[in-house]
């Protein structure tokens, strides 16, 4: 069994547009919803074996706040790929990833995540799926599973959604 944990960045700072995208760091929105999406990942159990990051300063800061809550802190890969990518890329990097990893988070971007979420979908919970088709928000976590003993054996239409969670869901709760 493998895990895919898609995690785009929190809400971004767009009032300085001068600013170079890959620069762009979180919004005060952004930075407050980081930490609770953490919180629930350690409550509900979603530890990555490993985390790979993409560089941007926005999916960085993101990571870091997420990360605080986990008293075991994964090991983290800043991956230059992993921004301003596609689904085709993305699918690459995580078939590249070794065997020893059973939990896979990847912190990125869309509309790439949004893609490879959806290539990789074909079962799971019905209301999330219906949601995720409509998009993925800022902040967002979507949790697929595989049946599969080997990140290479991944294939397109063979992943179950466990769950999809949105900054504001854990607003309005806890759990």
């Amino acid at each position: 069994m493998r895990r895919l944990m898609l995690l785009r960045h929190a809400k971004s700072d767009r009032t300085r547009p001068d600013a170079p995208d890959h620069a762009r760091p979180l919004a005060p929105r952004g930075r407050e919803a980081a930490p609770r999406l953490g919180v629930y990942m350690v409550h509900h159990g979603l530890m990555p074996d490993l985390v790979l990051c993409s560089t941007a300063a926005r999916t960085r800061e993101t990571w870091d706040l997420v990360e605080k809550a986990f008293a075991n802190k994964p090991p983290v890969v800043y991956e230059e790929r992993l921004y301003e990518t596609g689904a085709s890329a993305l699918f690459d990097v995580v078939k590249e990833t070794k065997s020893s990893v059973h939990a896979l988070l990847l912190a990125g971007h869309n509309p790439g995540l949004h893609d490879l979420a959806q290539r990789l979908i074909a079962s799971g919970d019905t209301d999330a799926r219906a949601r995720l088709t409509e998009k993925f928000p800022t902040g967002a976590l979507a949790v697929i599973d595989f049946a599969v003993d080997d990140w290479r054996k991944l294939h397109p239409r063979s992943g179950r959604l466990d769950r999809l969670v949105v900054p504001r869901m854990l607003e309005a709760t806890t759990d």
